[in-house]
């Protein structure tokens, strides 16, 4: 017998196996079981706090049943977990709700195929239990936030024939384990029907596919929700509000001291109970409260890469269960883009993860292989790239990240000090359930219910949101369709509210909703009540509030002026402090989300241009270079742009003219305009205004001189 068969053979019994002993060892096991909801679920019509408000609460001298440190996806889960308990409930995040990995995840809602593989394979009954109660906590999150929240089919290309049964086989254990929690059901496609759905993919050797079904989020608007809803049901939150010192009284932790990172203030605030959410940064907090505690945190980085939608089908997506060194790559629709990740490094804690060019070559060679040859993958393809830290809990006998479950870890210190570490994006809900109970139980706390009351609980947005609730939006408001579907998916039944903030467009249709950048559908209304969301700076504005910079760099640059003009109307910001915020956020830009990596992968490219090339673009450069200074200057490019009628802001110039100076020195010089020919040319670069300026200009001179020439022999005619 083979090997494969032998590998096929083993692990259907053993799946069967473990999928028997699993499922009969208990008919209704404790961590499947949702409770019954005893707290009110009904809308909460009283409006939000604002910061202002919230944070004057934390300084009003409050004694906290639970302060929470951290407002990532679990920190959110524990706030609205202990506030819908009747807790006193108090939740900061020294940065952004969401800032760190809660916003950077592949967003997928998932039980863990590979994770259920190696509960099958290696008879690990703790794995099975992790995908089990995820795959509860998946439908559970499509339930209470269906706005934001989307079954997807992921299609398994099989490129060889002994893979499609152990393929088929773990799939259909992946079904039968979601039980009655499952979205959908997997099913086989031929290689015909396979190419039909996903037209993309490379047909060579194909024998067909497998698909399945998992969840997808907008994972930032998602952990947004979940912090909102906790203050709707009356709990503090605060961001960018940090923790600077832990104090304690016997021994026993008993508040901390807050700094406002907005204005510098720092006070003292009482807890009975302190939760350590901080993902990445947990040891941190960890030493805070004793010095000595050994790290149990074990930080990987992944990255993600953004392609054009055109990339995959807009309702499908991919995996690739088996890359070049071992690790697992998705290919996922997702707001209009497709999301291709993720790597899986051992890094460093820190506060601005970067991503680097092997990791996006990494991926980028990994998609190349499932492709077909009509679609090349190209460098300049990628709009944007981030990486995010997985908090991965250490387990000292695994030699490597990938063999890290994300496990989570609840700890009780002798101080009181209750972390949460750990974990994945979908268990959020579970995790915080758990920790709130240590809390409540180390603390001797005394909740109004003292069971979890999540289960079930919707969300903000999730009450009123139907899936045709946009037509009403056009309806009622006059906003464009696309506008309209884009606010009901991520405000879900509050996005009427957004609506009615929207500007006059000053034109018969659509009535209302100025767009900030002409590409996507977000809307100057939604600048404004993201400051009513809590957003404080412009970095929480472009990548949370709106998702732009995690769509496309480039675009999230052209818009920052737009939405720093309307959050400086809100926020009442000087010129000084406008300025301010669009420098930290071009750094943000440039440093995380891909930007700075993008141009340095295009200025490393070698001048491949032929002699005729290089003839044709030098003549493009003089003629917009009119004055034969040796550079183009903003005022040549506003006169170009003039003479094909375009006008444009100041703020519109400078970008033009950024994307391609790449010696920052103010202007463009010949050879910075060939070396971006040169990477447009080889696929690094997919597109520059300024190249479509120079050509157009080409054009009009062209035109210009006919037309001389033309009158010249009329006028010679005529004698």
């Amino acid at each position: 017998m083979s090997r494969r068969r032998l590998l096929v053979g083993s692990a259907g019994v053993a799946g069967a196996l473990v999928a028997g002993w699993a499922l009969s060892a208990d008919d209704k096991p404790h961590w499947y079981n949702p409770t019954t909801v005893s707290a009110k679920t009904e809308r909460k019509k009283r409006p939000l706090p604002s910061r202002t408000e919230q944070v004057n609460n934390l300084q009003a001298g409050h004694t906290y049943d639970v302060l929470i440190i951290g407002g990532g996806a679990t920190g959110a889960g524990c706030a609205l977990d202990a506030a819908t308990r009747g807790l006193r409930t108090a939740l900061v995040e020294a940065d952004d709700f969401a800032s760190g990995t809660s916003s950077r995840s592949t967003k997928l809602i998932h039980g863990g195929v590979r994770y259920l593989q190696k509960a099958i394979l290696h008879l690990d009954y703790d794995q099975y239990k992790m995908v089990k109660e995820a795959l509860h906590e998946r439908a559970n999150m499509l339930e209470v936030a269906p706005h934001l929240t989307r079954p997807l089919p992921i299609l398994l290309p099989v490129y060889k024939w002994w893979q499609v049964p152990y393929y088929w086989f773990g799939i259909k254990m992946y079904d039968l384990v979601a039980g009655d929690r499952n979205l959908k059901s997997s099913y086989y496609l031929s290689k015909k029907n396979t190419l039909e759905l996903f037209p993309m993919l490379k047909s060579d050797n194909l024998c067909g596919g497998i698909v399945y079904y998992d969840g997808q989020q907008d994972d930032a608007r998602m952990n947004l929700a979940i912090a909102l809803t906790a203050a709707r049901h009356g709990a503090t939150i605060a961001n960018h509000v940090s923790v600077i010192k832990l104090h304690k009284t016997a021994g026993k932790l008993s508040g901390a001291r807050l700094r406002d990172e907005m204005t510098g203030k720092e006070w003292d605030v009482k807890a009975k109970s302190i939760i350590n959410a901080t993902g990445p940064f947990t040891d941190s907090i960890r030493k805070m409260d004793d010095q000595t505690v050994k790290s149990i945190c074990c930080p990987s980085s992944g990255v993600h890469i953004v392609l054009p939608g055109y990339y995959s089908p807009e309702h499908m997506g991919l995996l690739d269960p088996a890359t070049s060194d071992g690790r697992v790559i998705f290919f996922l629709p997702w707001l209009k883009g497709t999301i291709a990740g993720t790597t899986d490094l051992p890094c460093q804690v820190t506060h601005n993860p970067k991503p680097t060019e092997d990791e996006i070559l990494f991926i980028l060679t990994e998609v190349k292989n499932y492709l077909n040859p009509d679609v090349e993958v190209r460098r300049g393809d990628v709009l944007s790239a981030w990486s995010g830290i997985r908090p991965l809990v250490s387990d000292p006998n695994k030699p490597d990240t990938q063999s890290l479950a994300r496990n989570h870890v609840v700890h009780v210190s002798p101080s009181g000090l209750v972390t949460i570490a750990g974990g994945k994006w979908t268990t959020y809900r579970a995790m915080a359930a758990e920790t709130v109970d240590a809390a409540i139980e180390s603390a001797n706390l005394k909740p109004l219910f003292r069971e979890c009351q999540t289960d079930g609980f919707l969300i903000e947005g999730a009450h009123g949101w139907t899936p045709t609730m946009y037509i009403r939006l056009v309806q009622d408001f006059g906003l464009e369709m696309e506008v309209a579907q884009h606010l009901a998916k991520s405000y879900g039944d509050r996005a009427f509210a957004v609506a009615k903030m929207a500007s006059m467009t000053g034109k018969r249709w659509p009535i209302i909703g100025k767009k900030i950048h002409p590409e996507f559908p977000y809307i100057d209304a939604e600048i404004r009540y993201g400051v009513r969301e809590y957003a404080c700076t412009a970095v929480d504005m472009v990548a949370r509030r709106l998702r732009l910079a995690f769509l496309n760099v480039q675009a999230a640059a052209e818009a920052l002026p737009a939405i720093v003009d309307i959050m400086a109307e809100e926020l009442k910001w000087s010129d000084a402090e406008k300025q301010k915020q669009t420098k930290q956020a071009a750094e943000f830009l440039a440093n995380e989300m891909g930007q700075m990596v993008n141009r340095a992968s295009r200025d490393k490219i070698p001048i491949n241009l032929s002699k005729d090339e290089i003839q044709t673009y030098i003549k493009r450069f003089q003629i917009i270079d009119k004055d034969r200074k040796g550079f183009v200057s903003i005022n040549d490019i506003r006169r170009s742009l003039k003479n094909y009628g375009e006008e444009v802001t100041g703020e519109q110039l400078h970008e033009i003219l950024k994307e391609i100076d790449t010696n920052m020195n103010g202007q463009v010089e010949l050879d910075e305009y060939l070396q971006m020919m040169s990477a447009i040319k080889s696929g690094h670069v997919a597109y520059s205004r300024f190249a479509r300026m120079a050509e157009m200009e080409e054009e009009h001179h062209e035109r210009e001189q006919l037309k001389k020439q033309i009158s010249v022999e009329r006028s010679g005619g005529g004698l």
